[in-house]
């Protein structure tokens, strides 16, 4: 029998008193009954791009259901929450965000608010107990649960929480909404077989499992004859993917096959792990043209002493090694990565060893951390615990470097006509400044004016290729300012303009962690400066 934790409970608001039993599998999602009215939905995440794929599967799953989207001034039935447990202002953010709805469900009768994801699996019963309003707790292995967990809690009339130990069925075999028409999410894999110190990721999605690689390829086509132009291969550390099933070679040959692909234009792939990056990785991304010449490297620590105490497998001049090999091959390559500041027992000499590494590598962008103790991760009952006001300090000195080189590897490109696909979404000042925004090959973010030579305005629609010349640099974007050189209609951008005609709002992405990519074990959401842009829902 599977391992489930399973409670319920009853009381003025729903789950106050529960009981552990085991439960049966189920056969379907949907609930059990039809009503007269369809009701409502809003999803609402925090976390990584795991988050974001999950939160397009439980779309799909309440769609397939009979749910509709809420508009974006009306108040749903069904509120979701999909949660991120880095750290603990993740929590903060939960119970803050539930507390608001308390008196929204008070006043709005058959209102149901559900919790998932990372702070679910890890919390269980004690978010009924710290918020009784909450109807439904699901974990990260039961996502395609949610429907008739809901369904309980209405006809029962009391709190759903249920928690499996293991994935039984790869979430990609779940229905999906995605949020965007010309770029995708991919996973090739779930869970994570590393034991990072500082990182809770792998207690609450579990160990590694890979996906055959013609099950990923047959998605990958589905989704370019849906006019899907770019795809993101998403694993907690896809260049281990093919342990599963004997293979060490299997990313590099993976992103080979995308590049067979007809009609796929990019594919990216977030995170490796410094310890499984191979040079058949490298070969595959200088040799395959629709691999973007991008990578998202995780560092966490420069120096070998902290790194060892992370339980990284690394030490820093591999990591510098890599980065060496992929400017080699790769030139134009534009290289990021995430930094924690202040782990536990680094010293000034440690951060000094970081700095330099930052120094060396010349990153294009960086998402800093500072450490936050998480109970339940090995880091947590460390000796050496750094004061916040020293973990301030040097947060903020590795802050104004990482901008500082990245304005300045920006500065370089000034003059360069680039390729980009335009985005949705991607530019918060677009409508004030009368600018479009895109990703180039290299992922960095454009703000352009589409015009032409004569000023008139230039259509260019989301999933479109653009070609542009970059005229300003900012540390977390360009400026494309001048006419637009050309203008190439795309599948993605009629597959855009077709859903735009038909389908309501997205509902609420609340990201808490990087969108353009994550590292192997994601490091603590709460960040600025060098950040900064990367919390906008990135669709590429």
């Amino acid at each position: 029998m599977r391992a489930v934790w399973r409670a319920a409970g009853r009381s003025p608001y729903p789950g106050a008193a529960m009981t552990a039993t085991p439960h049966s599998p189920r056969t379907s999602h949907a609930p059990t009954h039809q009503r007269e009215e369809a009701r409502t939905y809003e999803v609402r995440t925090f976390g990584c791009q795991m988050n974001v794929h999950d939160s397009e599967r439980l779309t799909g799953l309440l769609e397939e259901a009979g749910y509709v989207s809420a508009g974006s001034d009306e108040q749903a039935d069904v509120v979701v929450f999909n949660t991120c447990a880095v750290r603990e202002n993740a929590d903060n953010k939960l119970y803050g965000n539930l507390g608001h709805l308390a008196p929204v469900k008070a006043a709005r009768p058959g209102m149901q608010i559900a919790v998932g994801g990372c702070l679910a699996q890890k919390d269980r019963g004690e978010i009924t107990r710290r918020a009784p309003w909450v109807d439904v707790v699901f974990g990260t292995h039961n996502i395609g649960s949610l429907p008739v967990l809901l369904e309980r809690a209405r006809v029962q009339e009391e709190a759903q929480v249920e928690i499996l130990e293991s994935l039984e069925v790869f979430p990609s075999t779940l229905p999906t909404r995605r949020e965007s028409a010309y770029a995708a999410w991919v996973s090739i894999s779930v869970g994570c077989n590393n034991t990072c110190t500082f990182c809770i990721v792998p207690a609450l999605r579990g160990k590694e499992k890979d996906r055959r690689p013609g099950q990923i390829l047959a998605e990958v086509e589905a989704l370019v004859a849906e006019g899907v132009a770019e795809v993101t291969l998403l694993g907690q550390n896809v260049n281990s993917y093919g342990v599963g099933f004997g293979d060490r070679l299997a990313f590099g040959k993976l992103l080979r096959a995308c590049g067979a692909v007809e009609g796929l234009e990019r594919v990216r792939f977030t995170s490796p792990h410094p310890k499984d990056f191979t040079d058949d990785v490298i070969a595959a991304m200088a040799d395959t043209p629709n691999v973007m010449p991008q990578l998202h490297m995780p560092l966490q620590s420069g120096s070998d002493k902290v790194l060892t105490d992370m339980r990284r497998s690394y030490r820093q001049a591999r990591y510098l090694g890599i980065i060496d090999r992929v400017r080699a091959a790769i030139p134009d390559a534009a290289i990021t990565t995430d930094i924690i500041v202040g782990f536990p027992g680094e010293t000034e000499t440690d951060f000094a060893e970081t700095m330099k590494v930052v120094e060396r590598a010349r990153f294009a962008g960086a998402y800093t951390f500072q450490y936050s103790q998480r109970p339940g991760t090995p880091a947590a009952g460390l000796e050496g615990q750094v004061p916040k006001k020293v973990v301030q300090a040097r947060y903020e000195r590795l802050v104004a470097l990482v901008e500082d080189i990245a304005w300045s590897e920006n500065k370089r490109l000034v003059g360069r006509t680039v390729e980009l696909m335009v985005a949705e979404g991607e530019g918060r000042k677009d409508l004030a400044t009368h600018r479009l925004s895109g990703r180039g090959p290299d992922n960095r973010l454009v703000h352009f004016a589409p015009v032409d030579r004569d000023g008139r305005r230039v259509e260019a629609r989301p999933g479109d290729m653009v070609e542009v010349q970059v005229t300003k640099a900012a540390p977390h974007h360009l400026v494309a300012d001048g006419a637009v050189r050309s203008v190439r209609r795309t599948r993605a951008g009629d597959a855009w303009e077709a859903r735009t005609a038909r389908a309501p709002a997205p509902s609420a992405v609340l990201l808490g962690l990087p969108t353009v990519r994550v590292s192997g074990c994601p490091g603590p959401p709460e960040r600025r400066g060098a950040a900064s842009e990367a919390v906008r829902h990135d669709r590429r």
